[in-house]
């Protein structure tokens, strides 16, 4: 059973707590391509302010029918470039695509990542949604389901702090393989959005669920179902629930909040207000993917001025 046994997963999901955390890249205004040297930048400032996280997004392929403008580096390059250039925010993948990368690299990536940063690592997985990107690689998206489960069984054997390996295949003269370097502490596995499971598999398998933003009203049912999911496959257990958020910070700290795509634009002040309303409703995280109209350090110093403090408490 999954449990938050790394201290940097407990600093991150706390029971009646809220962090905060930011998601890269961190675009500029009027400059839809990441300048990933001033990203790192970026990252070291957040870190230095405050900020609890820094998720890394992975996407494998662009195409026009994903009008994603940044070509984003491969996850495992940019956490490590983090895991050397920042000291206390969690590292966390948002979501390495489980069903496209052989679970066993991911083991080896987590690992690495997990030692150049001083156990700061925490693995976010999804399912990837890309019919076509399947395709690409040369797998069946309907059989991404099970596909998942077998993969995050695989990674959860060779993360645990008892790593073990389960190869796909086995002659009679094969070796026992085993990581190095070992892992010094489990390496906490988080479910990104549902990777076709059910709640319960969720909840029994991984330290957290991380959502998508929804209205409040949704975002309340999606928690009642997770908590009764916990409730009846983990009674003794926290399980995490958290959510990334579009957030187009008003220079006018007054200016009310009015829902945008997968988040809001907002005023600091009423900012704080949601906040506040979604830690009473159960969120442990939640983690910004900031706007584009104000440069990105100003936003972060507002934030960590005036917001982060409510929440951050040492």
């Amino acid at each position: 059973m999954a449990a938050i046994e790394n201290p940097i997963a407990s600093r991150v999901f706390a029971p009646s707590q809220l962090s905060i955390g930011l998601s890269l890249p961190m675009l500029a205004p009027s400059s839809p391509i990441a300048d990933f040297r001033e990203q790192v930048a970026l990252a070291q400032h957040a870190d230095a302010r405050g900020f609890r996280a820094l998720w890394v997004r992975d996407v494998p392929l662009n195409s026009a029918d994903y009008p994603d403008p940044v070509g984003h580096l491969d996850p495992w390059v940019l956490l490590g470039a983090l895991a050397t250039h920042t000291q206390r925010a969690a590292l966390i993948s948002g979501a390495i695509v489980l069903t496209l990368r052989h679970p066993l690299h991911i083991a080896k990536g987590a690992v690495s990542v997990s030692h150049l940063s001083d156990k700061r690592f925490i693995l976010g997985l999804g399912s990837g949604d890309r019919p076509a990107e399947y395709a690409a690689f040369g797998e069946e998206g309907e059989a991404r389901r099970e596909l998942y489960r077998r993969h995050w069984d695989t990674l959860a054997a060779a993360l645990a702090l008892d790593s073990r390996i389960v190869p796909d295949l086995t002659s009679a003269d094969a070796p026992e393989f085993f990581l190095l370097p070992r892992p010094e502490l489990p390496v906490p596995m988080l479910a990104v959005g549902s990777g076709g499971q059910s709640v319960d598999w969720i909840a029994r398998n991984s330290i957290g669920w991380m959502t998508y933003h929804r209205e409040p009203e949704a975002q309340r049912a999606r928690y009642a179902l997770w908590r009764a999911a916990v409730a009846r496959v983990a009674p003794d257990a926290f399980r995490a629930f958290g959510t990334a958020m579009r957030l187009h910070l008003s220079d006018d700290a007054h200016e009310p909040a009015t829902p945008v795509s997968l988040g809001y634009r907002t005023g600091r002040v009423a900012l704080v207000e949601l906040l506040e309303a979604m830690r009473e409703a159960g969120m442990h995280h939640v983690t910004f993917n900031l706007g584009t109209e104000r440069p990105a350090r100003e936003v972060i110093d507002e934030l960590a001025a005036d917001v982060l403090p409510h929440f951050h408490a040492e």
